[in-house]
């Protein structure tokens, strides 16, 4: 009998002690980030506080219910960037505003955004109370971006892989192009980095939205 035989590497236990080596550090990093950044962009939350409130009527935080981690409901905090009636003013959208928001959830020119609003939309500033968000463990600062049941027939049978990780603040397909790829293109991309998602990535995706960001290569 041969004395070299090939035997297969039992590589199951190796890949799941990895996954989890990943999901931890991955946490420790957005507990330590969202602190960090809480408590260095504190001015410039007092400066974005005061500046929606004479800008426009409302509040100065919004919420809104998204799909987290396992479909569960979270609610997902920003700054305010629509006007205190956006419902109604939704309501009395054309025919044609509203195929195109139903089809890409969001629109061009959308009459319901405020003057600082699209400020803050175009440089991402509203999405930093999402921080808490981090935080507390319903977000992380990296993933695809956490969605409405509405849009959950867009993932069709990606649906299940889309809810197997926790949402981020920003994402693979925010670091390539933002808002201006198609529904489409997103969920490839949502798949994409769910498929290969590691720590190097997670660091590639946040230098890439940064200088999105910067280079105003659309909005998320």
């Amino acid at each position: 009998m041969s004395d070299n035989l090939d035997i297969p590497k039992n590589t199951d236990s190796e890949e799941i002690n990895s996954k989890l080596y990943y999901i931890v550090l991955k946490r420790t990093f957005d507990i330590l980030l969202s602190l960090i950044g809480l408590l260095i962009l504190s001015p410039i939350f007092i400066l974005l506080f005061i500046i929606i409130k004479i800008d426009s009527k409302g509040p100065v935080f919004f919420s809104h219910t998204r799909l987290g981690k396992n479909g569960n409901n979270i609610k997902v905090y920003k700054f305010r960037t629509m006007v205190s009636n956006a419902e109604e003013v939704f309501n009395n959208f054309t025919e044609e505003q509203k195929r195109e928001f139903e089809i890409n959830f969001k629109l061009d020119n959308d009459p319901r955004i405020t003057k600082v609003g699209n400020f803050l939309r175009k440089t991402s500033l509203d999405e930093l109370p999402q921080l808490l968000n981090i935080l507390l463990g319903d977000m992380s600062i990296v993933g695809p971006r956490p969605i409405v049941k509405k849009e959950i027939e867009k993932y069709g049978e990606y649906a299940g892989k889309l809810f197997s990780v926790t949402p981020g603040l920003t994402g693979y397909w925010q670091a390539n192009g933002r808002s201006d790829t198609t529904y489409e293109e997103r969920v490839k991309m949502d798949m994409y980095y769910i498929d290969n998602r590691s720590l190097f990535l997670d660091f590639k995706i946040i230098i890439k939205t940064f200088v999105s960001v910067l280079r105003k290569e659309g909005a998320i």
